[in-house]
């Protein structure tokens, strides 16, 4: 009976908070180029919102598989005061907690924050990517809320694209069928779509189209580094953000045409179908099973000669990439040194023999780099293996090609405040930054000894109030206004410097030990010494 009580009790207070914040709301228009939308005003916040605009026509029955199609004009006021579909995604991160309003491949919409009053004019800009591994997420998880940023005097979009199967398959009709002849992509098409119609449509919300900066994490970040390559989007940029995450991986690197358009063939011939007409008269639950049962199948990304002309890596050496300033770094543990060790104890013996079965013509200079002498040393060094393999090594190759080959100023943190404890203590951290019920069988995990992917999330974008299940402290929203202002910053000035927080340096072609930001309870720069990720790029270690 107790626990009924507590639950109704709970119950009431979640509604009549609901109904508090529905209080503080009248209704807004702005007319954009395609037509009249209705969203909210908060006059508690003194922000607009308007959520699930449409930016790109659905992609749906024949424009399925197709590059983003511009949205058709309508006549009556069109109401975006409610998240849109999410794309279509299975359970990858059971972590994961959207607001959307379900799923769809009718999902390409973007949500919109803005500080502006009746004179706002030439505000500073973030248009923000989620992250999931191109294969899972939205522009609706409360950790990218654009609220807190957009009260720092920015206009702040979050936008959807594409996923897995739906927005990466390549396959020869498809190209065959485009006007540029290629195919896959979509996702990263998706992407630049949203930023062509941000640069079109900002003004209308008091932000200034030449003001432009686009941020994303683990994925997303990896397709801002992307777009700065891309001849669509590098053009319509004024900074760039990554957090965990670029294009330079080289176990993902981009496949040529040839290659995707074989994988995508073979996919379709192994399902029983012999055309791409027949895979768009399925529905989208006969898509998306054919998609689960081909068990993780990965759609690359491709050189296309379109989004995507040649190897990022050709780009940046021809300093073609978007000439804008860089922010970008990475989490102090982003993957558990448990990845690297298979599960096995962490002792000399066993790290030894890893790292001769992965590395066995380099495994002492790999040893050297990763010592090992105790059992806590071990731990920290399968824990940097780890996380260098996973997406470390490839956000600070963007980040040195980018400070080689730009006069622009790049900045480099390293994100290291460990996570407090959980609220609910029968859940456990997942992989994607948010919590899964704890598996009362699973083996006992060390205490962590750093920040995993994804958590710096909700500190960035000053979201903490709205993940419940961390305990958070003073120190964690320290931490979170710390990095928050410093994203701000870069945002209005293309600097991350204040004059008020710690000075951060930023890294000059030619540092050999390149300054690195801390983010932590005590924020500093660093020289950091890079030589792990030197050999890794020597190529002596094969991702």
């Amino acid at each position: 009976m107790k626990k009924i009580f507590i639950l109704s009790v709970l119950s009431l207070l979640l509604r009549v908070n609901a109904a508090a914040q529905s209080n503080n709301l009248f209704s807004v228009q702005t007319k954009i180029i395609n037509g009249t939308i209705e969203g909210n005003y908060n006059t508690k916040t003194g922000v607009q919102t308007y959520f699930g605009v449409p930016f790109a026509k659905p992609p749906i029955g024949i424009l399925r598989w197709k590059a983003p199609q511009p949205v058709e004009n309508w006549k009556d006021v069109k109401e975006t005061k409610r998240f849109s579909y999410r794309p279509i995604q299975g359970i990858v991160f059971g972590d994961m907690n959207s607001r959307s309003n379900g799923l769809s491949e009718d999902c390409l919409y973007l949500n919109i924050w803005t500080p502006a009053t009746r004179n706002s004019k030439d505000l500073p800009v973030l248009l923000y990517y989620f992250g999931g591994g191109n294969v899972a997420g939205d522009g609706s998880e409360p950790r990218y809320d654009g609220e807190s940023m957009a009260k720092k005097g920015i206009v702040v979009i979050t936008c959807n694209y594409r996923l897995n199967i739906f927005g990466f398959m390549a396959h020869p009709e498809l190209s065959a069928e485009s006007p540029y002849k290629a195919s896959g992509n979509y996702g990263l098409l998706d992407q630049s779509a949203a930023l062509k119609w941000v640069y079109d449509n900002i003004a209308a919300f008091g932000g200034n189209p030449k003001k432009i900066t686009i941020a994303g994490e683990s994925a997303g970040s990896s397709g801002v580094s992307y777009q700065m390559s891309s001849p669509l989007s590098r053009n319509l940029l004024a900074g760039a953000i990554g957090e965990s995450g670029s294009g330079m991986n080289l176990r993902n690197a981009p496949a040529s045409l040839a290659e995707a358009e074989k994988t995508g063939a073979d996919f379709v011939k192994n399902a029983g179908y012999t055309s791409i007409a027949q895979m768009r008269a399925l529905s989208t639950k006969e898509v998306y099973e054919l998609y689960n049962e081909s068990k993780g199948l990965r759609f690359p990304i491709v050189l296309d000669n379109y989004f995507l002309p040649k190897p990022m890596s050709a780009i940046f050496n021809s300093r073609e990439q978007a000439q804008v300033p860089l922010l970008a770094g990475w989490n102090s543990a982003e993957v558990d040194g448990a990845a690297f060790m298979n599960g096995q104890a962490y002792t000399k013996e066993n790290f030894a023999d890893r790292v001769k079965k992965e590395y066995p013509n380099d495994f002492d200079e790999v040893l050297k780099l990763y010592p090992s002498d105790t059992e806590k040393e071990i731990e920290i060094s399968a824990t940097a293996l780890a996380s260098d393999r996973f997406i470390a090594y490839s956000t600070w190759k963007w980040f040195e090609m980018h400070r080689k080959n730009s006069t622009q100023p790049v900045y480099r943190y390293l994100y290291s405040k460990l996570r407090p404890p959980l609220v609910d203590n029968s859940l456990a951290s997942g992989l994607a930054g948010g919590t899964v019920k704890k598996d009362p069988n699973a083996a006992k995990h060390n205490e962590p000894i750093g920040a995993p992917h994804a958590c710096e999330i909700e500190y960035c974008m000053g979201n903490l109030n709205l993940v419940k299940e961390y305990a958070w402290t003073a120190e964690d929203f320290k931490v979170s206004d710390t990095m928050l202002n410093y994203f701000a910053n870069f945002i209005k000035t293309g600097n991350p410097n204040d004059g008020i927080l710690p000075e951060w340096t930023a890294a000059k072609a030619g540092d050999v030990n390149a300054p690195v930001m801390i983010i932590n309870t005590e924020s500093k720069t660093i020289n950091a010494d890079d030589i792990r990720y030197r050999f890794l790029d020597r190529g002596l270690i094969k991702n």
